[in-house]
């Protein structure tokens, strides 16, 4: 069970339909380990509110379904 249910004010957010069941690449890319993998149904979530905004799990998405909310005041 996630502890960050899925909402749009997390730092990372994680589309569902896009994520593919069982790839790592976001989780092996977060350098603070807050996204994991949902054994339930195979796909990335972000397990704690904690972020960087480095980028590395976005970038690193092959299929663009890892969205980093960037704060306002750090664009």
């Amino acid at each position: 069970m996630p502890l960050v249910p899925q909402r749009a004010d997390v730092p990372v957010t994680i589309d569902e339909s896009k994520c593919i069941d069982g790839c790592t690449l976001c989780v092996d890319m977060c350098p603070l380990d807050s996204l994991a993998i949902d054994p339930a149904n195979g796909k990335a979530f972000m397990h704690v509110d904690e972020c960087w905004y480095c980028g590395p799990c976005a970038a690193r998405c092959p299929t663009g379904a890892v969205t980093v909310n960037m704060p306002y005041l750090l664009r």
